[in-house]
């Protein structure tokens, strides 16, 4: 009786699996679908002003439709409506000059993964975009900051730039794609984290600035 209660459960775990690896797909093919149908009855109704309908073949309404989508994108990118369209929060962002850039999957595996602290007791993982010397007003005195992505989970792609002392971040060696599989809840964990000190960081301050992530480095 155990065995077919345990082959039982593993049959439903197997149909389980393979319902979540369909179900995405399935999606992403309906929804195609549905998009690839409406501009097509949008384009042929467009081509049915200019063109007789037996010069309309299946496909010629989805290209028409590409092709004004695209059109209307250039225009207004290109024209000063798209200052006004940038300021719209999140909307504006496809919207924005050429000149800034948009966190994507693809910049990610391109930048620098880091610790930094979140809070003095919280250690988070984030990327480095950019590093900016601070210099103090009528002062000598100067420091340098880093521009830190922090992600959110699991969308990885939308999340907030923290500007943070240098001394307080802790650049990583793993590869970016290892960061990403961590944050997505282990969905693959590295063999370890290798933490880096900067370029014209010693040993030994390397080891002070560690202590403050609760890192001994060379202890025994």
């Amino acid at each position: 009786m155990k065995s077919i209660i345990d082959f039982i459960k593993e049959r439903l775990g197997d149909i389980l699996s393979g319902f979540v690896f369909w179900l995405p797909i399935s999606i992403i093919a309906l929804v195609s679908s549905f998009l690839f149908t409406n501009l097509e009855d949008f384009g042929r109704s467009l081509l049915f002003i200019f063109v007789p309908e037996e010069f309309i073949h299946p496909g010629f309404g989805a290209i028409l439709g590409i092709i004004i989508f695209m059109l209307t994108g250039i225009i207004l990118k290109n024209t000063p409506i798209a200052d006004w369209l940038s300021s719209v929060p999140f909307f504006g962002m496809f919207f924005r000059k050429k000149g800034g850039k948009i966190i994507t999957f693809q910049r990610l595996l391109n930048l620098t993964p880091c610790l930094f602290l979140f809070s003095p007791t919280c250690p988070s993982y984030g990327w480095i975009l950019s590093e900016e010397e601070i210099r103090l007003p009528d002062e000598n005195a100067s420091f340098t900051m880093l521009n830190i992505y922090y992600p959110n989970v699991p969308s990885i792609v939308t999340g907030q730039i923290f500007p943070v002392r240098k001394e307080t971040v802790i650049k990583l060696g793993n590869k970016s794609r290892e960061i990403i599989d961590l944050l997505l809840y282990s969905f693959r964990s590295p063999e370890n984290i290798k933490y880096l000190p900067w370029e014209d960081e010693k040993e030994e301050e390397f080891k002070i600035r560690a202590n403050r992530f609760g890192i001994k480095i060379g202890a025994d």
